[in-house]
């Protein structure tokens, strides 16, 4: 208890002004229970073993059956990657290692008394599958705490940029200013064994994690708040110190946030930002350059822009039917919506056949924090109104709510209105999955992602010719 004492308080200190000390205490503290990275090494033997296990007893099995559909559409459904950090499934929704989102708001550590799980909880159990304890996420906490230091640089690079840059760009453009301080990339230099790849991919992912928040409100300040910088506060958790740097300082506010970032960290492998993030690294680029491109991804308006679409469509009902309108008039409109040829944002998912327990995990949250705001109100006649109509058209596989039709509401309320900002802070969680999952690719010895591509003659000559034999044989 003592050592581990030591290693909190000496941790907490940080490693930038005591640089000797620091590394000490880290190697000491690394044979402490409370070691993140002690307790992944422990592990990946033996996920090592499973996998060859698998490859070697069920390697030439079928996963399915691949239709030309599949291969047109996306590649839609077609079950092609490993994803260990979690796994989407239509009826019950995501579960991270297995965990739905009510069991982590039950198991995972939380800031205050039954509030809201800390993201370095969740983290630990990304990469370990298991529920870390209170002090193994303090002991996460502290550890990005000493690696968030950003320099000098990183500042002056987004200064460079427009001011009107979106900020996803200078996202993105921050991250890379921080990619000249790889460890993967050096030991890649270097000449490391492949078997050693996941250390520093885990050194590169923890660091890019923990200044994430720092970053992000750095965007945030100089977009929109003049560029007045707010220094981190040295007692708050990863999340709160997000929404604390960004000018927030209410309680629920960091609750909010704590929730925000723990739902949208991670949602299996086959989305844009999750895949684009593999696929990359899968070449062998550092952390930085995979989680930059993900994050290219997640900018686009079909993925980690909807929900600002929602909140446009909301801001344009309440103006042609007033703050607060009935929810005739609100059915109205969204018949009205469909009827024009657009889609009602934030309804429907690629996967999910029915509400998606992110959307639930919010609502129960504004029921809590915030049950007069009359944006809620609005968006739960919606959700009493729109899945109604949306089944009457018999068009629509789900017409249940998805994460986008909510998160807006909660960061308007708090006075977080600067819609195009809001994909940063879902990209700062999203970081927690992909990187996690990035750590356990290198562990794994993945190889780099090829997947087979045809053209148009192809498919039409070999479906041609297969008629053509089917006819002949009647």
């Amino acid at each position: 208890m003592l050592a581990q004492a030591v290693c909190r308080i000496g941790l907490g200190l940080g490693t930038q002004s005591l640089p000797i000390v620091g590394n000490s205490l880290r190697r000491f503290c690394s044979d402490g229970v409370d070691d993140l990275k002690k307790a992944l090494s422990e592990l990946i033997p033996e996920q090592q073993e499973r996998l060859k296990a698998l490859k070697k007893n069920y390697g030439s099995k079928s996963l399915g059956e691949v239709t030309v559909d599949m291969a047109i559409g996306g590649m839609r459904g077609i079950p092609g990657m490993l994803w260990e950090t979690s796994l989407l499934d239509p009826e019950e929704g995501i579960r991270f290692r297995g965990l739905s989102i009510p069991d982590l708001q039950a198991q995972l550590p939380s800031a205050v008394p039954g509030g809201q799980p800390i993201p370095e909880g969740l983290l630990w159990l990304l990469l370990t599958g298991k529920v870390p304890t209170k002090e193994q996420a303090v002991s996460v906490t502290e550890e990005l705490r000493e690696r968030s230091h950003l320099g000098a640089h990183v500042l002056k690079v987004l200064n460079s940029l427009p001011d009107d840059a979106h900020p996803m760009s200078q996202l993105s453009v921050g991250v890379m200013a921080l990619q000249s301080g790889s460890h993967f990339a050096a030991a890649y230099t270097r000449g490391t064994h492949k078997s050693k790849y996941w250390e520093t991919v885990y050194e590169d992912s923890m660091d890019l994690i923990a200044k994430l928040p720092q970053l992000a409100a750095m965007i945030y300040r100089r977009t929109y708040k003049g560029g007045e910088q707010i220094n981190p506060h040295h007692k708050l958790d990863w999340a709160a110190n997000l929404a604390y740097m960004m000018g927030y300082e209410d309680s629920g506010c960091h609750e909010m946030m704590r929730m925000y970032q723990t739902i949208h960290s991670d949602h299996e492998g086959g989305n844009v930002s999750a895949h684009t993030t593999h696929l990359v690294g899968s070449a062998l680029s550092d952390p930085y350059l995979s989680y930059a491109a993900g994050m290219n991804g997640l900018a686009g308006p079909l993925h980690g822009l909807a929900n600002q679409e929602v909140l446009r469509w909301l801001k344009d009902l309440t103006a042609k039917l007033g703050p607060q309108p009935d929810k005739e008039a609100v059915r109205k409109y969204v018949e009205d919506t469909l009827a024009s040829g657009k889609v009602v944002p934030g309804y429907g998912h690629a996967v999910l056949r029915k509400t998606d327990p992110r959307y639930t995990c919010q609502r129960e949250f504004a029921q809590k924090y915030m049950p007069g705001y009359p944006l809620f109100k609005l968006v739960s006649d919606l959700y009493e109104v729109v899945p109604e109509v949306l089944g009457k058209t018999g068009k629509i596989k789900n017409p249940w709510p998805n994460v986008d039709a909510h998160s807006g509401v909660l960061l308007q309320y708090y006075g977080i209105t600067e819609e195009n900002y809001y994909t940063v802070l879902f990209g700062v969680s999203r970081a927690l999955g992909v990187l996690a999952q990035g750590v356990w690719s290198r562990a794994l010895g993945l190889p780099i992602e090829r997947p087979k591509s045809m053209t148009m003659s192809v498919l039409e000559k070999r479906f041609v010719a297969a008629a053509a034999a089917a006819t002949a044989a009647k």
